[in-house]
């Protein structure tokens, strides 16, 4: 199972984090969400692998009420953010989603329980940031550091926008990949890319980054 395939088996499932009292902290809602996942998974796996339409539609479900796609795309597209205008960031954020959605959907079927350990909290909670640290266990067994960073929201819900594997930030990685691909043409050239392309465009993307 690729670990880039995780990121939505751990964003997807903030929707069905538990109730609490007060907003759950980002270490309530990865908890519930990594519980969640296996039992979603264990009860419509079959479904979903012969219905990938329909494994799209649970994805969007469960994942764009918990990631903040607006403030990813911004720091993805980076200084390119400031040149764009609000319909093109919007429609650039729109058409990234879909190319991740679908390049990773299928990790989300291998997923079971036991994949990822969330770590306890440690330190005191910021008010606007923070880090949920995880231990996800691969194929051949090993263990591999993810992080994932969330940000308050203005409903006072946290909503998680970055993935750090090993280090590594997602959103770091793509935008290097974006910004090149801007240089090359355009944001609108880009956009257009990943709208009919999908997730065939973030492999050129990819391999062209390494």
């Amino acid at each position: 199972m690729k670990l880039a395939s995780m990121l939505f088996c751990i964003f997807g499932l903030a929707a069905f984090a538990p109730a609490y009292a007060d907003a759950p902290t980002p270490n309530q809602v990865a908890q519930g969400m990594v519980d969640e996942l296996g039992k979603t998974m264990q009860a419509r796996r079959d479904e979903l692998k012969n219905n990938r339409e329909e494994l799209l539609k649970t994805i969007d479900a469960i994942v764009l009420p918990h990631f903040d796609i607006d403030y990813a795309s911004i720091l993805v597209l980076g200084q390119n953010a400031r040149t764009a205008t609000p319909a093109q960031r919007a429609r650039f954020a729109k058409a990234m989603y879909n190319s991740i959605t679908h390049r990773y959907a299928e990790g989300l079927l291998k997923y079971t329980e036991g994949r990822v350990k969330v770590l306890p909290f440690q330190g005191q909670l910021n008010e606007k940031r923070t880090l949920v640290r995880t231990q996800v266990v691969l194929d051949d067994g090993k263990v591999v550091p993810v992080d994932y960073a969330f940000r308050k929201s203005s409903d006072g819900s946290w909503k998680a926008y970055d993935v750090i594997i090993e280090g590594i930030s997602y959103v770091t990685n793509y935008r290097n990949q974006v910004a090149a691909e801007i240089a090359k043409t355009s944001l609108d050239a880009l956009t257009e890319r990943l709208e009919t392309q999908g997730e065939n465009a973030l492999k050129g993307m990819e391999k062209d980054d390494k």
